[in-house]
């Protein structure tokens, strides 16, 4: 029963009280009277009806920047993931240098997307001749570069942070180098594969509304808030820039859920 209480608290401390504090921040929002804390005028912070009002009436141009920029930034997660794993399992391979391969890749972390997303466009230019195409492979590589760093370090950590004797217990039954890190070190790097993507997937939202600031090919959310701010549209942009955190929640959200399908039998 103790236990059962705690696990209520649990999550009434973590779904209920920060749904109460988004209402309670929009209900202000909505009353003026955060613009009165906040000394921001309705036309630069438009109220939450407004915005609403405004997607509502260009519903099938937002879902198609929507679909853009997700697009992008689940393609460039996947890449990324696939490729940092494919580095952490090379770097476990070849310890000699493999921590000092980590430690480069990880260099990229600190490189800016404004920097990284200019580059990419003219790396890409002759990639094809459709904008579209180009465009899109562009930005996926933008959000590909900034993934792989969290994954790669994780995963590697995955592999080497073994329980204590497990790695001996597999050698005295005469088991390989291949089933050792089949049977041991992939099972073991699955929390930590959960860890980098808890890190990675608001990271490519961000990488990919980034990236299309830059882009060729004029679509996706963040390229919509670029230029409705530009316009002096600042509603518009609030709409945009609503539909972009309806895709970081909704795409966090289905994160924990297969988190909640793969840990299941690990937390029991």
């Amino acid at each position: 029963m103790k236990k059962k209480l705690t696990i209520d608290a649990d999550r009434f401390s973590s779904i209920f009280l920060p749904v109460l504090f988004g209402v309670f921040i929009i209900t202000l929002w909505q009353s003026g009277a955060l613009h009165v804390i906040t000394g921001a005028d309705p036309f630069t912070l438009p109220l939450p009806s407004r915005i609403i009002k405004i997607i509502s009436e260009n519903i099938p141009k937002v879902l198609l920047n929507v679909k853009a920029t997700v697009i992008v930034a689940v393609g460039g997660l996947v890449l990324g993931s696939l490729l940092g794993y494919l580095l952490a399992i090379i770097a476990s391979a070849f310890p000699t240098w493999g921590v000092g391969g980590l430690a480069v890749v990880s260099a990229f972390n600190a490189v800016p997307i404004i920097a990284i997303a200019p580059i990419m466009n003219n790396l890409t230019k002759d990639f094809s001749r459709d904008p579209n195409v180009r465009s899109m492979l562009a930005k996926m590589l933008v959000v590909m570069i900034m993934c792989t760093v969290a994954m790669s370090v994780n995963a590697y950590r995955g592999f080497k942070e073994l329980k204590p004797f497990s790695e001996d217990l597999m050698h005295s039954l005469a088991a390989g180098q291949l089933t050792i890190f089949l049977k041991l070190k992939v099972p073991n790097s699955v929390p930590y594969i959960f860890t980098a993507l808890r890190v990675s997937v608001p990271g490519s939202i961000i990488s990919a509304m980034v990236s299309e600031y830059f882009a060729e090919y004029i679509i996706g959310v963040g390229r919509q808030i670029r230029e409705n701010i530009v316009l002096a549209q600042y509603a518009t942009a609030w709409a945009y820039i609503g539909a972009a955190f309806v895709i970081g929640i909704t795409m966090y959200v289905l994160l924990l859920f297969f988190e909640r399908i793969f840990m299941k039998g690990r937390r029991a």
